[in-house]
């Protein structure tokens, strides 16, 4: 088991290329099940989730060929069963039940594992799945899907306890694309990622309106067809860089290539509300981050896109741990998505949390300390706050961050950062 030792106070700059979207690419990677020709997919980043779906699809019987971030995808045939060993280790695995469903027409998956950050129901995956028409049971932990009389459009709404849900849209959204008639998704999720898998869908033939906005329209077809695609960039990859940059850069800044600036619209004004300095090119495809000179403590709440992302709350907190003032976290999305803090408190962090609040009170430094990661933001954030803490931080269970983060020790020492990974 790996861990990162991060040696703080050197100052960062330079420039890196921002990965491929983790969260776009795992439906989109599964939504090649809906077809039986070849699908190009590139910009997939090289995070243990991605490579987890790909053996998933592997398991399911579908040839995948890989070389440099780009995968080759071709399901003639499809096996309705997808392994537990495989679909235990990923939430995001679940998206395989839309297409196998619309596919095959029965499906047998695993209920679905991944980091453990609050409780994370897939209820809304089932209903929206047994309105198409689809027969739910549950055996030995397996839930098991059949459609007697085929997927019919209907209306549905995904409306959750936290708000819309993402893999869910994604889910009904990719079954619907083959059922008969029209199938109308009310509550949808808006964020890039579903409007990136709409897109790849729209390219294989679907016919699909209205993603990114809380009503989506899709009319079933017979049969979707080969695409190629390329994968949008990944927003909390390049909001967790834009942090570090204003953390620990020097006064040149850092730049990040590869960014899409109307997805980092929400992380970008705070970042600028507390008080640094976020400047785009022309055609917003680069940021560079320069630290401000009177940083200073600000809000955050979490909400769906378009509002602040909880993917980046933890993040944020451990920015404003050495922010001067007093900064508010809250998460309405997952309450208890805070277990971080703790670990930041052994870094000498001033952190009160209480029911899905934590408020932070700046320090003038961190001190370095042996660190446990507890899921892959929390383990981001803990390496942000290794940058700039006095000492050497030993960051241990990496892999947590291994799920999301494209090669970041080699990122971090490309910007100048001194870091290691080693054994444990």
């Amino acid at each position: 088991m790996d861990k990162l030792i991060v040696h703080g106070g050197n100052q960062l700059s330079g420039h890196i290329n921002i990965s491929g979207s983790k969260n776009a690419s795992l439906p989109i990677l599964a939504a090649s099940l809906l077809t039986k020709e070849k699908v190009t997919i590139a910009n997939v980043p090289d995070v243990s989730d991605t490579n987890y779906m790909l053996q998933i699809l592997s398991a399911l019987s579908a040839e995948v060929e890989r070389f440099s971030g780009r995968f080759n995808i071709e399901a003639k045939s499809v096996r309705t069963s997808a392994p537990y060993e495989l679909v235990r280790k990923m939430r995001a695995s679940i998206c395989v039940m839309g297409p196998l469903l619309a596919r095959l027409g029965e499906t047998r998956v695993s209920m679905p594992g991944g980091c453990v950050i609050g409780d994370r129901p897939i209820d809304l995956h089932l209903k929206g799945l047994q309105a198409l028409g689809a027969n739910i049971e549950m055996d030995g932990g397996d839930m098991v899907l059949s459609t007697p009389n085929g997927l019919t459009g209907t209306e549905i709404d995904l409306q959750g306890k936290h708000g819309p849900t993402v893999l869910g849209t994604d889910n009904v959204m990719m079954a619907a694309t083959l059922a008969k008639g029209t199938t109308i998704i009310n509550s949808a999720a808006c964020e890039p990622e579903v409007v990136d898998l709409a897109n790849f869908l729209i390219s294989m033939g679907a016919k699909i309106s209205g993603a990114g906005t809380r009503r989506i329209i899709i009319e079933g077809v017979e049969k979707l067809h080969g695409t190629t695609w390329n994968v949008i960039p990944d927003r909390i990859e390049a909001g967790t860089f834009m942090i570090a940059g204003a953390m620990a850069a020097g006064s040149e800044g850092i730049t990040l290539n590869r960014v899409n600036r109307e997805h980092m619209a929400v992380i970008t004004e705070k970042i600028e509300e507390a008080g640094h300095i976020c400047n785009f090119s022309h055609d917003d495809t680069s940021v560079t981050v320069i630290p401000g000179e009177t940083p200073q403590g600000c809000e955050i709440t979490t909400n769906p896109f378009p509002q602040f992302p909880t993917d980046m709350q933890a993040q944020f907190t451990a920015m404003f741990a050495t922010t001067p003032g007093i900064s508010l976290v809250v998460d309405t999305i997952y309450p208890q998505r805070f277990m971080h803090c703790s670990e930041m408190k052994r870094m000498g962090a001033d952190i009160d949390v209480d029911n899905g609040r934590a408020v932070i009170k700046g320090v003038g430094k961190l001190s370095a300390a042996p660190v446990m990661a507890s899921d892959l933001r929390a383990s981001a954030a803990l390496v942000l706050a290794g940058l700039t803490a006095d000492g050497s931080t030993h960051i241990s269970r990496l892999y947590h961050i291994d799920r999301g983060y494209e090669h970041i020790d080699e990122k971090l020492l490309q910007l100048g950062a001194k870091v290691e990974r080693v054994s444990e």
